[in-house]
């Protein structure tokens, strides 16, 4: 039996183009065979579509298009569809009024639907908003094989592989007792760093627990914060990978189920996973490409100032969207050095891009001028420094304005988590692009950016970074070297360890009470960034939900 996965990438809310997509695709995979397409979780309306599933003509539009699709797909293919159906004993049970659910289409009519078993509710995931859970194991027949229907997180539920349930039902055992010879798991996944490894070992250990082969098929694409990274792959009943779909890319994945066997067979289709680096650059380049063009940006703009966080998001940019339509705007001060001016330059010429120079020294003596009758003195100090960061802010926002282009804001997490940034200044943007990148990391990436050739200059990874605010400035002026300061805060954000724990871990009392005080201090400017691209368990965004006005 020759199965597909089409690893999509939905538009939220695009509903009969997205409906357009999956039958495009199904036409395809029917000319090649195809008997069984697999469509990722929610492929009809995108996910994660949030609050739009509270509107009734969103639910009406996606019940119509899945008849178009039955109407319109060949006779000869069944397909699986993702989208939210009505759960018909809400208003009686007492429930939410929706599914989470998964349209089995054949021979032009819908015949079965399968729910989804378990919700999440933690990170970025809110599915108990808006879902009932499902009661019943999820499974048909094809071909006279009994093929077993999950979607996402039924799977991530076994409580031997975990250590612990997160869940008081397992989907899979349930399936697993009704004689199911396979597993499909149709998934929306974001990425975050190496989850795919963490995929691939946590089916491996399933099917080799249950002895039944598992196809995994992913959503790809940005959804504003969120990326899906696509990786769709399949196990045979060795717990080997068979294939392997695309990172980051759509892809119509081929393979085969032998009845005789129960098992996949062989194939030669397999992508490899990438470094580290690499994925992580990936993955943001295409959070970039899609929330512009979902957003309907075809053009960037951002501050150049030399530094290291404006050359990654340029170059970003430019592999995104194209050299031609990012333009850097350089914004030099009277405490701007001359070498960071040279650089900028240096990096717009290895990247092709248009540059234009404004400087703010006229504006920021406009600022003082109109400022000293009430500030009553001309003693320089933070205000003076944030006041140029704004002149700077406010003069990206009028050229993004003026020519209809997205301010791409190029602050990194280790400022974001200390509040090394400027409120209304350099957070300013409609994508935060490199906020989940810790700023050891964001060295890490230029340097393999330049394992080829030069595309970083030099002088840009090597010189100590400077907000330069005032004469001389330094980062660590203000903070410790980056990688103290990096480990601090992975300790307490992604680790939640405690202001002891990580004083023990070696770390000096007063920089560690310090550092902490400023991630609670700074927590009203997060609440006011830009959406941040996700690629960490802990990201500023979605799935942070701390509170502004605290005493912890």
């Amino acid at each position: 039996m020759k199965i597909a996965i089409a690893q999509l990438n939905p538009i939220i809310g695009d509903i009969k183009n997205n409906a357009k997509q999956i039958i495009e695709v199904a036409h395809q995979a029917s000319q090649d065979g195809v008997q069984l397409l697999l469509t990722p979780e929610l492929s009809l309306c995108g996910y994660p579509p949030k609050d739009l599933l509270f509107r009734h003509d969103f639910i009406t539009m996606m019940a119509e298009e899945l008849e178009a699709i039955a109407l319109s797909i060949p006779k000869n293919i069944t397909i699986l569809v993702g989208l939210a159906t009505e759960n018909l004993y809400a208003m009686e049970k007492g429930e939410k009024p929706l599914h989470n659910s998964v349209a089995l289409v054949q021979e032009g009519e819908i015949k079965q639907i399968f729910h989804k078993q378990l919700l999440p509710n933690y990170d970025v995931f809110e599915e108990k908003r808006y879902f009932e859970i499902g009661e019943k194991p999820n499974y048909f027949e094809l071909n006279n094989v009994k093929i077993g229907v999950t979607i996402c997180e039924d799977l991530w539920n076994d409580e031997f592989f975990w250590g612990r349930k997160n869940y008081k039902i397992n989907p899979l055992q349930s399936i697993d007792k009704h004689g199911v010879e396979l597993i499909l798991n149709l998934s929306a996944s974001p990425y975050v760093l190496r989850k795919q490894q963490l995929r691939e070992t946590m089916l491996k250990y399933l099917v080799n627990k249950h002895k039944i082969p598992i196809i995994y098929a992913n959503q790809i694409g940005g959804n504003d914060e969120l990326i899906f990274d696509g990786n769709s792959f399949a196990v045979n009943k060795e717990s080997q990978v068979m294939v392997r779909g695309k990172g980051y890319k759509t892809d119509l994945i081929y393979l085969e189920y032998s009845p005789e066997t129960k098992d996949i067979l062989t194939t030669d289709i397999i992508n490899s996973i990438p470094s580290e680096e690499e994925e992580i650059y990936q993955a943001l380049t295409l959070g970039v490409r899609d929330y512009a063009r979902k957003c309907g940006f075809s053009k960037a703009v951002l501050g150049l100032s030399g530094g290291i966080d404006s050359a990654l998001v340029a170059k970003i940019a430019v592999d995104a969207l194209g050299k031609e339509n990012v333009l850097g705007i350089l914004m030099p001060s009277p405490y701007s050095s001359e070498h960071s001016i040279i650089d900028a330059l240096h990096l717009a010429k290895n990247l092709g891009i248009q540059t234009h120079k404004i400087p703010i020294a006229p504006m920021m003596d406009d600022f003082n001028t109109s400022l000293e009758t009430i500030f009553d003195d001309k003693t320089f100090g933070i205000t003076q420094e944030n006041l140029q960061s704004r002149i700077r802010g406010t003069t990206l926002m009028a050229i993004a304005n003026k020519f209809g282009h997205l301010l791409l804001s190029t602050g990194n997490k280790s400022e974001m988590a200390v509040g090394y940034c400027t409120l209304y200044g350099d957070m300013n943007g409609g994508l935060a692009v490199i906020a989940d990148i810790p700023k050891t990391k964001v060295f890490a990436l230029c340097r393999w950016l330049n394992h080829d050739q030069e595309i970083i200059p030099n002088n840009i990874i090597i010189k100590p970074p400077s907000a330069e605010l005032k004469p001389g400035q330094k980062d660590e002026d203000s903070l410790p070297p980056y990688p103290i300061l990096d480990d601090i805060l992975e300790r307490y954000l992604n680790f939640h360890q405690s202001e002891e724990e990580i004083i023990n871990s070696g770390y000096d009392l007063e920089t560690v009470k310090k550092i902490l005080r400023l991630v609670v201090k700074a927590e009203f400017k997060r609440k006011q960034a830009p959406p941040v691209l996700k690629i960490t368990d802990r990201a500023f965004g979605t799935g942070w939900k701390m509170p502004i006005a605290s005493r912890w």
